[in-house]
């Protein structure tokens, strides 16, 4: 887990959660910068930490604020620093709880890489309330997001993501911004829920057709996917190629002719 701090430690870095603590607090005014680019009212932050990115947040005019953290030490930590924060944390995972807010809102964070895809599906579970998210990944996995067809690493994020966001890379954060420094860079992105959607079958073909896909990446479709899809469908010059040479266009396409 990647959090942002400013000031001397007063609690626990704990291993077990995988904590690095940012003390680059450019990166966390480079993100309030990004965050600020679009409108929003409703506020989620994602693992504050210790608040070094929670206290640009805060004061922010006429946004209706809340955090969720699974650290109970961290949330004693920002309430005794941060006493306007306050009744606006869930202390809870962000995998185990429903939309904070009702209608839209942002999602912030530097994410727990650990669970950092799982909180990608979370927010693709949320889209209809989420138009936008910037968040702090591993860089191999904000790689993936973001990655295009005809690369090594566009694969099953890249496609489910992609289909109902614009995505963009926004910057490096290499190891020495954190203590202790991790053994991996990290990467920032920002996702934009497209205007026009593209139309699939159902989010679930388009699911199962993509994990089927790049499972067995090696080969070609026809053969990954040979029992979603009826024989004579199969013919089709398309199932000679590997997923990675697919668009995310036509993946969805070919989520219409599954069985």
């Amino acid at each position: 887990m990647v959090i942002c701090i400013f000031a001397a430690m007063q609690y626990t870095l704990k291993k077990s959660l995988g904590q690095h603590f940012l003390k680059d607090e450019s990166v966390c005014k480079r993100i309030l910068s990004a965050l600020q680019e679009t409108a929003f009212q409703q506020l989620l932050e994602v693992g504050p930490g210790a608040g070094a990115l929670t206290k640009y947040l805060l004061p922010l005019p006429n946004i209706d604020f809340i955090a969720v953290e699974l650290d109970h030490e961290k949330v004693e930590f920002l309430e005794k620093n941060y006493p306007k924060i306050k009744g606006k944390i869930i202390e809870n995972s962000i995998l185990d709880i429903k939309p904070p807010f009702e209608g839209p809102f942002t999602v912030v964070g530097n994410f727990p890489y650990n669970i950092s895809s799982q909180i990608l599906f979370t927010v693709l579970d949320w889209k209809e309330q989420v138009p936008v998210m910037i968040g702090m990944f591993q860089k191999e996995v904000a790689q993936r997001i973001v990655s295009k067809p005809g690369t090594k690493v566009y694969g099953i994020l890249s496609v489910l993501v992609q289909a109902f966001y614009d995505v963009e890379y926004l910057f490096d954060v290499p190891p020495e911004s954190f203590t202790p420094a991790p053994k991996v860079m990290s990467g920032v992105i920002r996702l934009t829920r497209k205007e026009n959607p593209i139309v699939v079958k159902s989010e679930k073909a388009l699911s199962v057709l993509v994990k089927a896909a790049f499972n067995q990446r090696r080969k070609m479709l026809r053969n990954a996917v040979k029992g979603l899809f009826d024989e004579e469908i199969l013919q089709d010059e398309i199932f000679n190629k590997r997923a990675e040479q697919l668009s995310i266009e036509q993946f969805a396409a070919l989520s219409f002719r599954m069985r």
